[in-house]
């Protein structure tokens, strides 16, 4: 083995690799789920999470309308594409 590269290739499959980062991550989630859970009670006693939910809210909808704004724009590009290959046959 000349690096750690090789390592990745030869003796592991992609899902060693996928459930390695996947519990990698949950454990260095956990510690910041615990905090959130005192600094979530401050914010519900004072009345503010709402406001977090709704520019949550709002972002996650700004997301969904720029996928779909996104989407409709490459259909139509790739209609324009198969016409001008069916058309310059």
């Amino acid at each position: 083995m000349k690096n750690i590269n090789d390592f990745w290739l030869v003796n592991n499959r992609p899902m060693n690799r996928f459930l390695l980062t996947v519990f990698t991550l949950i454990m260095s989630v956990l510690p910041v789920c615990a905090r959130a859970a005192e600094s979530a009670d401050f914010m519900r006693s004072t009345g503010k999470i709402y406001v977090v939910v709704a520019v949550i809210v709002m972002v996650f909808i700004g997301i969904i309308f720029f996928l779909i704004y996104l989407d409709r724009k490459l259909t139509r590009l790739e209609d324009q594409i198969k016409n001008h290959d069916t058309s310059s046959s």
